[in-house]
């Protein structure tokens, strides 16, 4: 892919509160109007189906990644300008991540907080240089925001790792997140980066 693209992470539901899926939608909007492919979990249900959605109305290319399990399980995104099916949930958050760029996690559940920590890891490790962003919907990622911090409190989490884990209010602070090269990281275990 020759444009920039951003994978996003987000819930296979739609959860309870409108402003999640307004949120999705406008983020798909905007990625497609700016020409910035699309890579996520290839879903047509709940948020996932929305900012899919959104950014092929938007005229934007959107690439799912999907284990052959949920196809058989018939949520996958019918009309998608690529959909890549793979064996395994580990090939497919590997495959979004070498897609990307740079990452935006909408609101989700157990699945969107596991890519979301597994691509962290990775950033953190020098295994990844795709930037990680919450976007902050209503402030739905207070609360493990703060748990970070409260990680990087009881000397779990470096102080210096804590800022990996970038977050916006807005689409625009988000995607542009997503697009700001990461420094690269000290690393983990306090020694110089090669």
């Amino acid at each position: 892919m020759s444009d920039p693209a951003i994978a996003v992470y987000c819930g296979s539901s739609a959860g309870n509160d409108p402003r999640f899926a307004e949120a999705a939608s406008t983020l798909g909007d905007a990625l497609g109007a700016r020409g910035i492919t699309l890579v996520y979990g290839g879903g047509r249900v709940g948020l996932m189906g929305t900012v899919a959605d959104a950014a092929l109305a938007a005229g934007g290319e959107v690439v799912g990644v999907i284990t052959r399990h949920l196809v058989d399980q018939e949520v996958a995104h019918p009309g998608l300008t690529r959909l890549e099916i793979v064996d395994s949930m580990h090939a497919r958050k590997a495959r979004m991540v070498e897609l990307a760029d740079g990452i935006v996690c909408l609101p989700g559940g157990f699945g969107t907080l596991d890519e979301m920590f597994e691509a962290l890891t990775w950033l953190q490790l020098g295994l990844s240089q795709a930037p990680v962003v919450l976007y902050d919907v209503a402030g739905y990622w207070q609360r493990l925001l703060a748990a970070v911090e409260g990680f990087a409190d009881a000397g779990l989490v470096r102080a210096k790792h804590v800022g990996l884990l970038r977050s916006a209010t807005s689409v625009k602070g988000a995607v542009e997140s997503a697009l700001t090269p990461v420094p690269p990281p000290a690393d983990k275990w306090g020694r110089a980066s090669p």
